[in-house]
C-alpha cells in the first residue's frame, strides 16, 4: 500500500507562469520522492509601472513515499 503526500509550494518566474510552474515541481522533485501531479490553487502577478514583473503560483503538489534527504 502507498500513502500519498502533499506538500504546498510557491514558486515565481519574471517569464511567465509555466515557468513558475515548472520550477516548482522541479524544486519538489528534489525534497520528494515519486511527484505524481500538481493543482495549481493561485495565479498572481506582480505589477510595476503597468508592467508585470514577476507571476506567482501556489500548488499543492502530490508525491508517494517520503522525502528525500
Amino acid at each position: 500500500m502507498s500513502v500519498a503526500k502533499v506538500i504546498e509550494v510557491s514558486s515565481t518566474s519574471k517569464t511567465s507562469f509555466e515557468d513558475a510552474i515548472a520550477q516548482g515541481i522541479a524544486n519538489a522533485c528534489q525534497d520528494a520522492s515519486q511527484v505524481r501531479g500538481a493543482w495549481i490553487k493561485e495565479q498572481k502577478v506582480t505589477v510595476e509601472g503597468g508592467r508585470i514583473t514577476a507571476y506567482r503560483v501556489n500548488m499543492q503538489v502530490t508525491f508517494v513515499g517520503g522525502a528525500k534527504g
